[in-house]
């Protein structure tokens, strides 16, 4: 069975610190929510108060409609992945992965089934008899994941369960994770610093920061639409480039650009904050209106290339180009700029708030 989760001004403070200082959250029945943040945010403190491993200080977590405050963590029905996976080394596959049943004390015939299943959904069926011990961090992490599935948890909880593992193995890993969590359909909880990952895996996104979040939306829509700078940079790669606006046009440096998507026309000269990614930023002639800059160095990463531009007021931006064979930029080399005005985002000058509508 899947349950909604609801966070209810939960408060969470070690000692004199209040990490975590009134947040409210739900989390949808069967959907897949990541908590992403820098380290320190307050993602894994807020995981471990809904596995019940971190106590709560103030208001409530809820499965449904029932308050979990003060419900032991192993009467939560929640399976956990956790970072360093936590296999037993001196027991087989088998037994790793059915050590939550048989403390259930769950009968011998139906542990086989349920083991067998969840086995093969993770395709390590073949090294059910082997130990662990000398096996790859990617198929510990099969083993880890098996072992929360096969109680057949109310909630799945992840703990930034791929950082051990190399480029590679992540990718292949956070597939069989989102293919698993989807075939059934349990709540999940995940927890990571990597945005890509976030991104790949989750329904929702929370976005956080000093224990308070910033954002909650789809991955598309955080990573088009970001509500501040924070997120703007957290999410993805982004260039800030002050500007002032009259109505619905942008001046940067001489260069002005009309911005349809702005909420409401701005006065005269009030400064505002551009969030223009890499790949938003558009060359183009050199008799055409634009921002001047400098090449400061390239990058050729084979489809594509990525160059550092020094503005004339001496900020540095990031542009991505596609690679070619023969049109390619060398430090010293000026550059004209422009804006694809469809996708950049406009915020006030504090950078806490979005003007553009999306």
């Amino acid at each position: 069975m899947s349950v909604t989760i609801k966070c209810t001004d939960i408060v969470k403070r070690f000692g004199d610190n209040t990490v975590i200082p009134g947040l409210n959250l739900e989390i949808k029945e069967s959907e897949f929510f990541t908590l992403l943040g820098p380290s320190g945010c307050g993602k894994t403190t807020l995981l471990r108060m809904v596995a019940g491993f971190n106590s709560i200080e103030g208001g409530t977590i809820s499965f449904n409609d029932k308050v979990i405050n003060n419900i032991a963590p192993n009467k939560r029905n929640i399976g956990m992945v956790f970072q360093n996976y936590a296999i037993f080394p001196h027991m087989s596959v088998f037994k790793n992965v059915a050590y939550g049943l048989t403390n259930r004390k769950v009968s011998k015939q139906e542990t086989e089934r349920r083991v067998n299943e969840v086995l093969e959904k993770v395709k390590i069926t073949h090294l059910r008899d082997r130990m662990p011990e000398n096996m790859s961090g990617g198929q510990q992490q099969r083993i880890a994941l098996a072992r929360a599935m096969v109680i057949e948890p109310d909630v799945l909880l992840m703990d930034e369960p791929l950082s051990n593992l190399d480029a590679k193995l992540r990718l292949e890993m956070r597939e069989v994770i989102r293919d698993l969590q989807k075939s059934v359909g349990i709540t999940t909880i995940y927890v990571t610093h990597d945005q890509e990952e976030a991104m790949a895996v989750s329904d929702r996104i929370a976005v956080m920061k000093d224990g308070v979040i910033q954002q909650i939306g789809t991955p598309r829509s955080i990573y088009h639409r970001p509500v501040n700078t924070f997120v703007a940079n957290f999410i993805g790669s982004t260039n800030l480039i002050s500007g002032t606006a009259s109505g619905k046009t942008v001046s940067v440096e001489g260069y002005q650009a009309e911005i349809p998507s702005l909420r409401t026309p701005l006065a005269d000269g009030t400064a505002v904050k551009l969030s223009v990614r890499p790949e938003e930023l558009l060359l183009a002639a050199d008799d055409a209106p634009g921002i001047r800059g400098e090449v400061i160095n390239s990058t050729y990463l084979g489809n594509m290339t990525h160059y550092l531009i020094r503005l004339a007021t001496g900020d540095e931006i990031k542009i991505i180009q596609e690679s070619s064979e023969t049109d390619y930029l060398t430090a010293g080399d000026h550059v004209n700029l422009t804006i694809n005005t469809g996708k950049v985002n406009v915020f006030s000058e504090d950078g806490e708030t979005n003007l553009t509508r999306g």
